[in-house]
């Protein structure tokens, strides 16, 4: 997939091979149309992640079939990434997404996902890779996203979104399976947030990172023996399955 910008309009223009519809159709938005400006202000020693853009199309219909072997159809959809790019010297970095994707088939835009994750892990120690957490989802439309939590509950925004939020490091070992340690962005929700912002044209995303605040776990080497030990940051140990 490649993605191109129009010296001319300023337009984006998404080259992509779609399934259930035609390939290589491309995604023109009409110069000056409306847009969504997405920014996230990135703390210290995180990274913003790219972004994965959604749209839909009422034209372009996918068959789908239901638990009684019956067919239905819905909205027709496309997904790109796109790097958000910072401003200047700040912390700051934005991506514009056309909320009209254009083309024959009218694509629209449906939802975006988004978030930091850890750019750097050494100070945790040798090994450590960046784990998932502080993720957001802005759904523009009555559809849900791609990646969904049963658990996690949808907040409805009227107008423009401002996300700040708390997050703290999670640094977790693991054994079964195979042996791996990561360091988790852990705060309100799991890995992603989800809001609903249908008339939304500006999102804001401004983690607060607790880095002085980490927590280790330690997850036991054989199934069924043993519980989780964690370290608190004050230096405190648990492991007692609570």
């Amino acid at each position: 997939m490649n993605i191109r910008l129009s010296p001319m309009s300023g337009a984006l223009l998404l080259l992509l091979c779609l399934n259930g519809c035609a390939q290589n159709r491309t995604l023109a938005p009409p110069p000056g149309g409306e847009q969504v400006s997405v920014v996230v202000k990135v703390p210290q020693n995180l990274t913003a992640e790219p972004m994965q853009v959604m749209y839909r199309s009422e034209k372009c219909p996918i068959k789908r079939s239901g638990p009684d072997w019956t067919t239905y159809e819905e909205d027709g959809y496309l997904s790109t990434t796109v790097q958000p790019q910072q401003q200047g010297q700040s912390g700051l970095y934005e991506a514009k997404l056309p909320i009209n994707g254009g083309s024959r088939r009218q694509w629209q835009l449906s939802n975006v996902t988004f978030g930091v994750t850890y750019a750097n892990t050494t100070h945790f120690g040798e090994n450590v890779k960046a784990g998932p957490g502080g993720g957001v989802i802005v759904m523009f439309d009555k559809h849900l996203p791609q990646q969904r939590s049963a658990f996690q509950p949808t907040i409805e925004v009227n107008g423009d979104v401002l996300i700040s939020k708390d997050y703290y490091p999670l640094v977790n070992e693991q054994f079964i399976g195979r042996h791996e340690t990561r360091a988790w962005l852990f705060g309100e929700g799991e890995i992603y947030l989800y809001y609903r912002a249908s008339d939304a044209r500006r999102v804001t995303f401004e983690p607060l990172l607790h880095a002085n605040y980490a927590l280790y776990s330690v997850e036991p080497k054989v199934q069924g023996e043993g519980y989780t030990r964690y370290i608190y940051p004050d230096g405190s140990v648990v492991a007692d399955g609570r």
